[in-house]
């Protein structure tokens, strides 16, 4: 990527805080990803994709989302002069979709779950010729995602927690990190990769599914409404590569109970910081492995479980990746 192109593009990103839990949480730190441009993580790999295609002279940017990634790839086509069109399930939430107008972009709301959204956008990129900017298969977003890991290394004093705590939908966080980590123990910059503790809605589970079966592909599951919208991902397309890494980091994979959402949502308000509803899950699981009375009564059992639970006792970082604004 050109410095010119990059100067011209960032607003800024990246270098979000960390701050403590509090005293009740001993070893939890929080990192403040809804501390971005467009209040999400995915400004991480958006300006990165969007460097990349106006290298290659791209002028028009078709894109598939849920919400966030839309957004941020809207803000930095914006940015860069360039067309934009975002394809997003019809049920997104009303402030998403306003975000993503105010970019500029045209935004097609599809009928049916994130996977029709994505093929409408691939049937629009085959029509027409735009460049698919797309969060989940360019691999260019993964790398700024996994700048995570590199900040997180930094900011603990050139060190890492013994676990990391993720949501996990189409993974770009997860696979962003663990690129990321790995980066660092092969320049023998630390010695060991956290372990990713990956996180799911009970109310679409493939990954955490598969993890419990022992299957290394996602698996078909029965989906239900779940206010976590931004990870309910049923055909995770990169799944078996999430799974992968997860194992490799010694990490597990777990499906977080809908009731916790709300509660954990709240919970971190009382802190101060006000986080959208797939953020707050990520907390819910990080609070109901350490039975905090935030959540008393929501008992979650398995084999995966037993291992998010062991892995919690130590140093754990929790990137909360989007503002409740959204």
């Amino acid at each position: 990527m050109g410095d010119d192109i990059a100067a011209r593009l960032t607003l800024g990103e990246g270098h979000t805080p960390i701050v403590s839990a509090g005293s009740d949480l001993e070893g939890v730190a929080l990192k403040l990803e809804f501390v971005f441009p467009t209040l999400s993580f995915k400004d991480r790999g958006a300006v990165v994709l969007i460097a990349s295609a106006v290298e290659r002279g791209a002028r028009r940017v078709v894109a598939d989302s849920s919400g966030n990634a839309g957004s941020a790839i809207a803000a930095y086509a914006a940015r860069a002069g360039l067309e934009c069109q975002v394809f997003v399930p019809a049920a997104i939430s009303a402030r998403k979709r306003a975000q993503i107008l105010a970019y500029g972009a045209s935004l097609e709301c599809v009928a049916g779950d994130r996977t029709a959204a994505a093929e409408a956008a691939i049937a629009a990129v085959a029509r027409t010729g735009a460049t698919y900017a797309s969060h989940i298969y360019n691999p260019y977003f993964l790398q700024g995602t996994k700048t995570f890991a590199f900040e997180l290394w930094e900011q603990l004093g050139r060190g890492v927690p013994d676990a990391v705590i993720v949501p996990a939908g189409n993974g770009t966080l997860a696979l962003g990190a663990a690129r990321g980590f790995s980066e660092l123990q092969a320049a023998g910059l630390i010695e060991r990769v956290p372990a990713l503790i990956a996180l799911q809605s009970e109310c679409c589970a493939p990954l955490a599914q598969a993890w419990t079966m022992g299957s290394r592909e996602p698996v078909d599951v029965e989906v239900t409404p779940t206010s976590a919208e931004g990870i309910a991902i049923p055909r995770p397309a990169r799944g078996a590569q999430i799974l992968a890494a997860v194992a490799h980091s010694g990490g597990c994979v777990v499906s977080v109970p809908e009731v916790a959402i709300e509660p954990a949502q709240r919970d971190l308000a009382a802190r101060g910081l006000f986080v959208e509803p797939t953020a707050a899950l990520v907390w819910a699981g990080l609070l109901i492995a350490r039975h905090h009375p935030a959540v008393r009564g929501i008992a979650v059992e398995s084999e995966g479980w037993t291992v998010a639970r062991a892995l919690t006792r130590g140093n754990v970082a929790v990137p909360l990746c989007g503002s409740g604004l959204k």
